[in-house]
Protein backbone atom coordinates (compact mmCIF):
# COMPACT_ATOMS: atom_id res chain seq x y z
CA UNK A 1 0.00 0.00 0.00
CA UNK A 2 1.63 3.59 -0.93
CA UNK A 3 1.69 6.07 1.35
CA UNK A 4 -1.24 7.92 -0.16
CA UNK A 5 -4.03 4.67 -0.02
CA UNK A 6 -1.89 4.55 3.45
CA UNK A 7 -3.18 8.20 4.80
CA UNK A 8 -6.57 7.49 3.18
CA UNK A 9 -7.33 4.43 5.09
CA UNK A 10 -6.23 5.91 8.43
CA UNK A 11 -8.26 8.98 8.05
CA UNK A 12 -11.41 6.62 6.60
CA UNK A 13 -10.79 4.38 10.13
CA UNK A 14 -10.63 7.60 11.96
CA UNK A 15 -13.41 9.42 10.95
CA UNK A 16 -15.19 6.06 11.50
CA UNK A 17 -14.70 6.01 14.62
CA UNK A 18 -15.16 9.83 15.21
CA UNK A 19 -18.72 9.07 14.25
CA UNK A 20 -18.96 6.16 16.40
CA UNK A 21 -17.70 8.15 19.37
CA UNK A 22 -19.93 11.48 18.69
CA UNK A 23 -23.03 9.85 18.57
CA UNK A 24 -22.24 8.08 22.04
CA UNK A 25 -21.10 10.67 23.55
CA UNK A 26 -23.81 13.96 22.28
CA UNK A 27 -26.42 10.63 23.43
CA UNK A 28 -24.53 9.87 26.53
CA UNK A 29 -24.29 13.37 27.67
CA UNK A 30 -28.33 14.08 26.59
CA UNK A 31 -29.20 11.44 28.82
CA UNK A 32 -27.46 11.91 31.31
CA UNK A 33 -28.65 15.51 31.63
CA UNK A 34 -32.13 14.53 30.94
CA UNK A 35 -32.21 12.63 34.04
CA UNK A 36 -30.29 15.66 35.89
CA UNK A 37 -27.41 13.22 36.49
CA UNK A 38 -23.86 14.84 37.86
CA UNK A 39 -20.78 15.12 35.83
CA UNK A 40 -19.52 11.98 36.82
CA UNK A 41 -21.75 9.81 35.88
CA UNK A 42 -23.37 11.24 33.19
CA UNK A 43 -19.65 11.49 31.72
CA UNK A 44 -19.43 7.76 32.41
CA UNK A 45 -22.74 7.04 30.55
CA UNK A 46 -21.12 9.30 27.21
CA UNK A 47 -18.04 7.10 27.57
CA UNK A 48 -19.94 4.08 27.21
CA UNK A 49 -21.94 5.03 24.62
CA UNK A 50 -19.27 5.55 22.41
CA UNK A 51 -17.98 2.92 23.15
CA UNK A 52 -21.06 0.70 22.01
CA UNK A 53 -21.84 3.16 19.05
CA UNK A 54 -18.20 2.79 17.81
CA UNK A 55 -17.82 -1.14 17.97
CA UNK A 56 -21.57 -1.03 16.55
CA UNK A 57 -20.75 0.93 13.48
CA UNK A 58 -17.80 -1.11 12.82
CA UNK A 59 -19.44 -4.71 13.44
CA UNK A 60 -22.64 -4.19 11.39
CA UNK A 61 -20.91 -4.05 8.02
CA UNK A 62 -18.33 -7.18 9.18
CA UNK A 63 -21.86 -9.12 10.27
CA UNK A 64 -22.79 -7.78 6.41
CA UNK A 65 -20.01 -9.14 4.64
CA UNK A 66 -21.21 -12.78 5.99
CA UNK A 67 -18.93 -12.82 9.64
CA UNK A 68 -20.63 -14.15 12.38
CA UNK A 69 -21.91 -11.91 15.43
CA UNK A 70 -18.84 -12.79 17.74
CA UNK A 71 -15.83 -13.06 15.44
CA UNK A 72 -16.95 -10.24 13.73
CA UNK A 73 -17.11 -8.41 17.24
CA UNK A 74 -13.85 -10.03 18.40
CA UNK A 75 -12.18 -8.53 14.81
CA UNK A 76 -14.12 -5.18 16.34
CA UNK A 77 -12.63 -4.87 19.41
CA UNK A 78 -8.98 -5.89 18.33
CA UNK A 79 -9.24 -2.92 15.58
CA UNK A 80 -11.07 -0.52 17.29
CA UNK A 81 -10.26 -0.24 20.87
CA UNK A 82 -7.18 1.48 20.88
CA UNK A 83 -8.76 4.25 18.85
CA UNK A 84 -11.47 4.70 20.16
CA UNK A 85 -9.85 4.70 23.99
CA UNK A 86 -7.28 7.60 22.55
CA UNK A 87 -10.54 9.33 21.39
CA UNK A 88 -12.32 9.19 24.28
CA UNK A 89 -9.19 10.29 26.55
CA UNK A 90 -8.79 13.64 24.47
CA UNK A 91 -12.33 14.12 23.83
CA UNK A 92 -13.10 14.03 27.46
CA UNK A 93 -9.58 15.96 28.64
CA UNK A 94 -9.93 19.19 26.01
CA UNK A 95 -13.98 19.16 27.12
CA UNK A 96 -12.77 19.74 31.39
CA UNK A 97 -9.64 21.65 30.36
CA UNK A 98 -12.16 24.19 28.77
CA UNK A 99 -13.79 26.24 31.01
CA UNK A 100 -17.58 25.94 31.96
CA UNK A 101 -17.81 23.61 28.86
CA UNK A 102 -18.83 20.33 30.90
CA UNK A 103 -21.16 22.44 32.87
CA UNK A 104 -22.84 25.00 30.14
CA UNK A 105 -25.55 22.43 29.33
CA UNK A 106 -27.02 21.31 25.91
CA UNK A 107 -28.32 24.43 25.02
CA UNK A 108 -25.61 26.56 24.77
CA UNK A 109 -23.22 27.60 22.51
CA UNK A 110 -19.95 27.07 24.65
CA UNK A 111 -21.08 23.06 24.62
CA UNK A 112 -21.42 22.84 21.30
CA UNK A 113 -18.28 24.71 19.96
CA UNK A 114 -16.30 22.77 22.90
CA UNK A 115 -17.83 19.41 21.79
CA UNK A 116 -16.88 20.25 18.04
CA UNK A 117 -13.08 21.40 19.12
CA UNK A 118 -13.16 18.12 21.52
CA UNK A 119 -13.73 16.53 18.67
CA UNK A 120 -11.56 18.15 16.48
CA UNK A 121 -8.89 17.04 18.77
CA UNK A 122 -9.75 13.53 19.48
CA UNK A 123 -9.40 13.37 15.17
CA UNK A 124 -5.98 14.95 15.64
CA UNK A 125 -4.38 12.72 17.94
CA UNK A 126 -6.31 9.35 17.26
CA UNK A 127 -5.02 9.90 12.86
CA UNK A 128 -1.43 9.16 13.94
CA UNK A 129 -2.33 6.42 16.12
CA UNK A 130 -4.82 5.01 13.11
CA UNK A 131 -2.06 5.47 11.08
CA UNK A 132 0.54 3.69 12.69
CA UNK A 133 -1.23 0.57 13.60
CA UNK A 134 -2.40 0.42 9.75
CA UNK A 135 1.63 0.34 9.14
CA UNK A 136 1.94 -3.02 11.32
CA UNK A 137 -1.87 -4.67 9.70
CA UNK A 138 -3.02 -3.78 12.98
CA UNK A 139 -5.60 -1.86 14.07
CA UNK A 140 -8.40 -1.03 11.42
CA UNK A 141 -6.09 -2.87 8.76
CA UNK A 142 -7.84 -6.33 10.45
CA UNK A 143 -11.26 -4.95 9.44
CA UNK A 144 -10.44 -4.41 5.86
CA UNK A 145 -10.13 -8.22 4.89
CA UNK A 146 -13.88 -8.39 5.71
CA UNK A 147 -14.86 -5.63 3.62
CA UNK A 148 -13.60 -6.83 0.98
CA UNK A 149 -16.52 -9.58 1.13
CA UNK A 150 -13.76 -12.77 2.09
CA UNK A 151 -14.60 -14.81 5.14
CA UNK A 152 -11.45 -16.45 5.54
CA UNK A 153 -8.83 -13.26 6.36
CA UNK A 154 -7.18 -12.88 2.54
CA UNK A 155 -5.66 -9.84 1.70
CA UNK A 156 -6.36 -10.18 -2.01
CA UNK A 157 -8.24 -7.44 -2.35
CA UNK A 158 -5.32 -5.41 -0.74
CA UNK A 159 -2.72 -7.07 -2.72
CA UNK A 160 -4.51 -6.09 -5.83
CA UNK A 161 -5.04 -2.64 -4.92
CA UNK A 162 -8.82 -2.11 -5.03
CA UNK A 163 -10.03 -0.45 -1.65
CA UNK A 164 -13.63 -1.00 -0.81
CA UNK A 165 -13.87 1.44 1.92
CA UNK A 166 -17.80 1.08 2.78
CA UNK A 167 -17.95 3.01 5.58
CA UNK A 168 -20.40 5.05 6.98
Amino acid sequence: MNKRELNAMAASATLHCLTGCAIGEILGLMIGTALGWGTTPTIALAVALAFLFGYALSTLPLISAGLGFFAALSVVFAADTLSIATMEVVDNLVMALIPGAMHSGLDSPLFWSSMILALLAAYAVAYPVNRRLLTKGKGHALTMAYHHGSQHGSHDGAKHGTHHMSHH
